[in-house]
């Protein structure tokens, strides 16, 4: 990587930065706190929230004929995302120890704080919870594969890639032939020392308590 890709990394660090400075800021001017995974509005917010709740009934009433008709489609998806789950879990547990790359951690990426929502009802409230077991799934899973992807080919593309995951833009590049296999066990010591590092902090937390 040269000096200035260098540089753009870490100016992409500091506008990532600045935007979590002004989520932070925002989540002042709509007035709730985080502690911990907890969400906490103030009262009068709680208050104005409810006022706006649609009722099961009449939100019965106010879907639109479409979704009624693909909801057992999107549901049955169900099926598959439980699958993804089970079988990426079994693979970084049964593989991941023997490549000496640090388990990639379920909870870090699901997040259900949407049931905090005054505002939502109880049907509403169930459909946030599968949509973001689904986008935390496919989360959890794009890290698994970014890790693999880091031991056994961190090579760029030649054409640009959508939604590329976060370590994809440290790997080599496409064509950089010299020293390949050196780099490569570069990228895997890499990944062998986050374990140990990831290690390292669960013993310090094991010694907090």
């Amino acid at each position: 990587m040269n000096d200035r890709m260098q540089q753009i990394i870490e100016q992409i660090g500091k506008l990532e930065a600045e935007l979590n400075a002004a989520i932070e800021a925002r989540q002042a001017r709509l007035r709730y706190s985080i502690e911990g995974r907890r969400v906490t509005f103030e009262h009068a917010v709680r208050d104005a929230h409810q006022r706006v709740k649609l009722g099961v009934f009449r939100w019965f009433l106010t879907v639109r004929p479409q979704n009624y008709l693909t909801m057992p489609v999107i549901y049955a998806m169900g099926i598959p995302l439980l699958l993804l789950d089970l079988f990426v879990s079994l693979y970084q547990l049964v593989c991941f120890p023997v490549y000496r790359i640090a388990l990639v951690k379920h909870g870090d990426y699901m997040l259900f704080d949407h049931q905090q929502l005054e505002y939502l009802n109880i049907i509403e409230k169930v459909h946030c919870v599968y949509c973001s077991y689904a986008v935390g799934l496919l989360g959890y899973a794009q890290e698994v594969t970014a890790r693999t992807e880091q031991y056994f080919c961190p090579i760029k593309h030649a054409h640009k890639v959508l939604g590329a995951h976060r370590r994809y833009r440290s790997f080599l590049d496409y064509g950089e032939a010299d020293g390949y296999h050196r780099k490569l066990e570069g990228y895997r010591s890499a990944l062998a020392e986050e374990a140990n590092q990831a290690r390292n902090r669960q013993g310090s937390g094991t010694q907090d308590k």
